[in-house]
């Protein structure tokens, strides 16, 4: 049988999610299909922010939108108090179209072009700056009341190389020994309110990664504050929290990264004399990741001499992650719950690449043509990766809450393909 987690539930022997059938949402909507428990999101989100305040009352959670940034999930985030880590000026406009006020969005962008900065200006979001070029860019265009600053702490952490956002191979940031004078150009320009930034990357499930990267960065605050006589309005650990792929992944404590973390980070400030200033935390995956599954239909059963694959109709243009990364997602058979895993399987899509594996060598019930699959933890960027790879248009969301649904994406069609496209001229 096979094992159930989170919204999940098992209906005699089918799967429902947050209380609505599985089957009923894929006979009404189709297939690719993201479901996204509005419950779950809530959830998560608040077991984070008691974890934290439990320890240090001025702490804010900036949701990073890059992992899933439907308006919907935005909404929802917006209405539990959260703020926003937006990477792009997109993820500024919709989290803005959600209701979120520009002082609850944190702009951290890299290689921000001129205009993009404009934008950000206009909006009068907080914006952290990555470089002395986008610094003196930004300076030109506008000078505004509250600037923060990305330090490369020089620890970086992740489950894959390509999330690492910190270190001596890492784009982001400016080197620590260089942050004093961003902050004395700044200041000298007339900014009178600073924020401290790092993200030392994604998908963490180690405490002790999270308190290096911290005190370091405490350090280079002191010695911001001692030379350039800086206050910082707030402190910004960044890093994604990760979150449990395989069944038996152990879960992070939460109470002890609160305590670890919070304990350290109320010693320092006090020892370093850096006033009162609230503590930021930027989480996307580990609010939405089990939010969300991901459901696609069996169309091809095939068996080779050393092979049994089970075709369905998501690939990598709908879910890149495997494919990307390497990463593990669970996946369980909608409408076989109850059977026993009795065969080993390829799980390949239907797109025109080798690499096109959602999973491999994985034990299911017996698969047939029509069959049911839900990929698990696909709410983390799930959607916000897919593309139209192959001429495939992009999947539908949809929206669950204790028994009812709602469609909150449609689902493209061919004639979407075609937008924005036209044929040359001297062509036709």
């Amino acid at each position: 049988m096979q094992k159930i987690v989170g919204p999940i539930t098992n209906h005699n022997g089918k799967l429902w999610f947050d209380g609505v059938n599985a089957k009923e949402l894929v006979d009404k909507f189709d297939t690719p299909l993201f479901v996204i428990s509005e419950n779950r999101i809530r959830e998560n989100y608040n077991r984070l922010s008691k974890a934290l305040k439990s320890n240090y009352q001025k702490t804010r959670i900036c949701y990073a939108a890059k992992a899933n940034s439907n308006i919907s999930v935005l909404r929802i985030l917006e209405t539990e108090g959260s703020s926003v880590d937006a990477v792009s000026p997109g993820e500024v406009s919709l989290s803005l179209k959600a209701s979120f006020p520009p002082e609850r969005i944190l702009f951290t962008g890299t290689s921000v072009r001129n205009d993009e900065l404009k934008f950000l200006i206009d909006s009068k979001v907080t914006i952290n700056v990555d470089s002395f070029s986008q610094l003196d860019r930004l300076l030109r265009l506008g000078v505004p009341n509250l600037l923060s600053v990305r330090i490369n702490p020089e620890i970086g952490a992740g489950y894959h190389s390509h999330v690492i956002t910190a270190g001596k191979d890492s784009k982001f940031g400016i080197w620590a020994k260089d942050a004093p004078r961003v902050y004395e150009t700044a200041k000298k320009a007339g900014v009178s309110r600073f924020g401290i930034h790092m993200h030392v990357g994604s998908g963490i499930l180690n405490v002790k990664a999270f308190v290096l990267a911290l005190d370091r960065l405490l350090e280079i605050s002191k010695k911001i504050h001692k030379s350039v006589g800086v206050d910082f309005d707030f402190i910004d650990m960044g890093g994604g929290i990760g979150v449990p792929y395989r069944q038996d992944d152990p879960t992070l404590d939460l109470d002890l990264l609160s305590h670890k973390v919070l304990t350290l980070f109320k010693r320092r400030i006090h020892d370093y004399d850096l006033g009162d200033p609230f503590f930021y935390v930027e989480p996307g995956r580990y609010i939405v990741s089990d939010a969300s599954i991901l459901l696609t239909k069996v169309n091809t059963v095939k068996t080779t001499p050393f092979k049994n694959f089970v075709g369905v109709d998501a690939g990598f243009n709908t879910l890149v992650r495997p494919t990307m990364y390497g990463s593990y997602h669970h996946i369980l058979v909608a409408n076989k719950l109850d059977l026993t895993e009795e065969e080993v399987y390829d799980v390949v899509g239907p797109i025109c690449e080798s690499g096109d594996i959602l999973a491999k060598d994985r034990q299911l019930p017996k698969i047939q043509e029509g069959d049911l699959l839900a990929v698990l933890n696909a709410g983390a960027y799930g959607f916000s990766m897919s593309s139209q790879y192959n001429a495939r248009p992009r999947a539908a969301e949809v929206l669950v809450k204790n028994g009812k649904y709602t469609l909150i994406r449609k689902r493209e069609k061919l004639g979407d393909l075609l937008r924005g496209q036209i044929i040359a001229e001297w062509l036709k």
